[in-house]
């Protein structure tokens, strides 16, 4: 026999491929979740400390959402932000709206109290902002006694349009993570709406994000909201396996 007629009859057993659209998907698994444990349990519930910073309120709203997600695997979470760099006079003149009084201040210290890490930021030109990089800069003691080794981390940003940095800003974590000895968590493609192309959107399988336009105009979409709830919620799994390992 021919090899074209071979290759003919070949192609003829094959399965044929079928395309969908993203809207056709099915829903993300992330739904299938680690249930908190019972009252009264003698389980001891891990602790995940979100710690963000947000100047104009983008990243703030994807901390609340991924708070849910980690609460929603069974952690206890606590939310705080780091501190500002700037002063009042330039905030000001950027128009800064008054940071949220009821979220702390995070200290060093403070980060032996828990039990994995989500840290939020908008871009600095693809790489961390200064507030976060200052906080960073201020953990020399966890990295001298190896207080944080093994301890998993996650990223999520914000930026001002498409191709901003969104994934550049998350690797630009990845230093003070591996010097510390913690362990990078990324959130992968756990949320199939990141393959999403009828709209515009934030995310990448490195964390959850969101667009905020050249002015600080656009808010976090429904669907930007979803994946950083889904974040919470695997991150949230994780750390009940290893801490219950």
């Amino acid at each position: 026999m021919l090899p074209s007629r071979m290759s003919s009859q070949s192609n003829k057993n094959l399965p044929q491929r079928k395309f969908v659209r993203m809207s056709q998907l099915p829903e993300s698994h992330s739904d299938k979740i680690l249930l908190a444990p019972p009252i009264g349990s003698t389980a001891r519930r891990p602790m995940v400390f979100v710690i963000y910073y947000s100047m104009y309120g983008h990243v703030a709203k994807l901390a609340s959402m991924i708070r849910v997600g980690v609460e929603r695997a069974g952690c206890n979470c606590r939310v705080f932000q780091v501190a500002e760099t700037l002063s009042t006079e330039v905030l000001t003149k950027m128009h800064v709206p008054s940071k949220n009084q009821e979220i702390p201040i995070i200290t060093p210290t403070q980060l032996l109290e828990a039990d994995g890490f989500l840290f939020g930021m908008p871009t600095r030109f693809g790489t961390a902002p200064t507030q976060m990089k200052a906080f960073f800069d201020a953990c020399g003691a966890h990295w001298l006694s190896d207080a944080l080794s093994s301890k998993p981390a996650g990223v999520f940003f914000s930026t001002a349009t498409l191709g901003g940095g969104q994934e550049t800003t998350a690797l630009s974590c990845v230093p003070f993570f591996t010097h510390l000895g913690m362990i990078f968590v990324p959130l992968g493609y756990k949320n199939k709406l990141l393959m999403n192309m009828d709209e515009i959107h934030g995310g990448s399988p490195y964390g959850a994000g969101t667009l905020a336009g050249a002015q600080g105009e656009r808010h976090p979409s429904e669907l930007e909201l979803q994946i950083a709830q889904t974040q919470g919620i695997e991150f949230g799994k994780l750390v009940l396996k290893l801490v219950s390992a």
